[in-house]
């Protein structure tokens, strides 16, 4: 589904992506843990066209889209939820939903475009009973559920998340994670940019660990549970869900 090949990214002098490689395939979550500022969040921002990739090869979908606008991205089928919602405070929750579905306003019917809508106030009914509803006066938890309905409108194959749980509350940040793993049985391919490593590899299928702008190690999301070092430097001693 998404294939990134020796990606380098700079912001100005200084090289903040420096030849990462990594893959998701059909179906899977896969998730990307560091620290801050071990550049998970530019890995999105260039895959998303945000920033302009220095070098390298990013494949999706069977097709170059390396430095490719972030419109005709979200055309083929690759969204991203950003980090800190960013959902349009002043629109109501309905108006922000539909709004996610602009680009299909040409090739959807309004029907479709209606069960769609339908089917993210059935993922998080909170939504649903928040429709007339201003963005801004939501809670941080329901804005992320926000965030997330707005992009599942856009019909996407694949998922960007950048920081899902930042912010919220242990329970709502299980819910969060527990809305994620119903992706896999939907069919939708999620990129899951997480620093809580506990919680994102306990729901993905694969992980790749980020160290100052370069993949240090990757497994299946079991093996980097396992793992000493993985444990020492993000997991703590005697690790466990935050939520447990």
């Amino acid at each position: 589904m998404l294939r990134v090949r020796s990606l380098v990214t700079h912001y100005g002098g200084i090289q903040a992506l420096k030849g990462v490689s990594f893959h998701v395939s059909p179906g899977e979550i896969v998730a990307l843990v560091g620290a801050n500022g071990a550049g998970k969040t530019t890995i999105l921002s260039t895959l998303c066209g945000i920033v302009p990739a220095s070098s390298g090869e990013v494949v999706f979908d069977g097709k170059p889209i390396l430095n490719m606008s972030p419109d005709k991205l979200v055309r083929r089928g690759l969204s991203q939820v950003p980090e800190g919602r960013q959902v349009f405070a002043p629109m109501t929750v309905s108006d922000n939903l539909i709004l996610g579905a602009y680009h299909r306003r040409r090739t959807a019917s309004r029907e479709e475009i209606k069960a769609d809508f339908d089917s993210v106030c059935q993922i998080f009914p909170r939504l649903f009973e928040r429709l007339k509803q201003r963005a801004g006066t939501l809670s941080g938890g329901e804005q992320q559920m926000l965030a997330i309905g707005r992009a599942l409108m856009s019909k996407p194959k694949m998922l960007l998340l950048d920081e899902p749980s930042v912010g919220l509350a242990p329970l709502v940040a299980k819910e969060i994670f527990e809305v994620i793993k119903r992706f896999r049985e939907m069919g939708t391919t999620v990129l899951l940019v997480e620093q809580n490593a506990r919680a994102s590899l306990g729901i993905a299928d694969r992980g790749y660990v980020l160290e100052t702008g370069r993949i240090t190690l990757e497994d299946n999301a079991a093996e980097l549970l396992n793992d000493k070092e993985v444990q020492r430097a993000y997991l703590g001693k005697g690790y466990r869900h935050v939520w447990d």
